[in-house]
C-alpha cells in the first residue's frame, strides 16, 4: 500500500491535487517532468546554431578578452576572432547530445524524498536538481570535445596562454583563464538555463503536455 503524498498544510499551498496521488505517483510525474525538459533542451541547443543562433545562450568572448578582440579586428584580423567566437559556439552544440544520457538516468533515479523536495521548491526547482545531480560529471564530458573543438583554432591557445598570465596578477578569474573551461562552464549554464525554461512551461500549463501524471502533479 503506497501512503498518500503530503499533509493538508502542504496539498494548499504547494499540490492541491495531491490527496489524490501517492507518493509513487508523485514522484513519477518528477520524474516525467525531469526527463521531458532535459530531452527539450538538449534538442534545442545539440544542433547547428543552437547556440551560435540563440541570444540567450549565445557564447560571447570572455569580458576579458573583449579588447584584445576588438584590437584584432581594428588591425584586419576580424575573420580569426568571428572563428573562434563560431568555434566556441560548435563546440558547445556539439557536446550537449552528450548530456541526455546522463540527465535521462539522473531523472529516472530520482527518491521519493527528492520528487516532495522539488515539488515543494521554487520554479526552477527540477533544473536546480539537475545541476546538483549532474553538472560536475557533465563538464566531465563536455570538456574533451570542447578542447578539441577549439585546438583547431590558433587563437585558442593564444588566449590561454595570454589569460593565464593575466589571473597569475589577479587580473581576472582563474576559471576563465582557460578558454576551454570558460566555453565549458558557457554551455552548462545554456543547458540548464533551457531545462529552466521546459520545467517553468509544464508547471504553467501541464495540460499542454498531454501527460496525466504532469497533469496531476503540477494541475492547478
Amino acid at each position: 500500500m503506497h501512503r498518500r503524498l503530503f499533509v493538508f498544510s502542504l496539498t494548499a499551498a504547494a499540490l492541491p491535487h495531491a490527496q489524490a496521488l501517492s507518493e509513487t505517483d508523485a514522484a513519477s510525474g518528477i520524474r516525467a517532468a525531469l526527463e521531458r525538459g532535459a530531452v527539450a533542451a538538449v534538442g534545442l541547443l545539440g544542433r547547428e546554431n543552437g547556440f551560435l543562433g540563440n541570444e540567450r545562450v549565445r557564447i560571447p568572448l570572455p569580458e576579458f578578452l573583449e579588447d584584445a578582440a576588438k584590437l584584432l579586428r581594428a588591425t584586419g584580423q576580424r575573420k580569426r576572432v568571428d572563428e573562434l567566437v563560431t568555434s566556441m559556439n560548435r563546440a558547445a552544440e556539439r557536446a550537449v547530445p552528450l548530456a541526455k544520457g546522463l540527465l535521462v538516468d539522473a531523472a529516472r533515479k530520482i527518491s521519493v524524498e527528492d520528487a516532495i523536495r522539488i515539488v515543494r521548491g521554487s520554479a526552477t526547482s527540477v533544473t536546480e536538481f539537475f545541476a546538483e545531480k549532474t553538472r560536475e560529471p557533465l563538464g566531465g564530458k563536455f570538456l574533451p570535445i570542447v578542447t578539441e573543438a577549439t585546438q583547431k583554432v590558433s587563437l585558442a591557445a593564444r588566449y590561454n596562454s595570454f589569460a593565464a598570465k593575466a589571473a597569475s596578477l589577479g587580473l581576472m578569474k582563474n576559471e576563465d583563464a582557460n578558454l576551454q573551461q570558460y566555453i565549458t562552464g558557457k554551455a552548462l549554464d545554456g543547458l540548464f538555463l533551457m531545462i529552466g525554461e521546459e520545467e517553468k512551461k509544464i508547471r504553467a500549463d501541464p495540460v499542454r503536455t498531454g501527460s496525466r501524471i504532469l497533469q496531476a502533479v503540477f494541475g492547478r
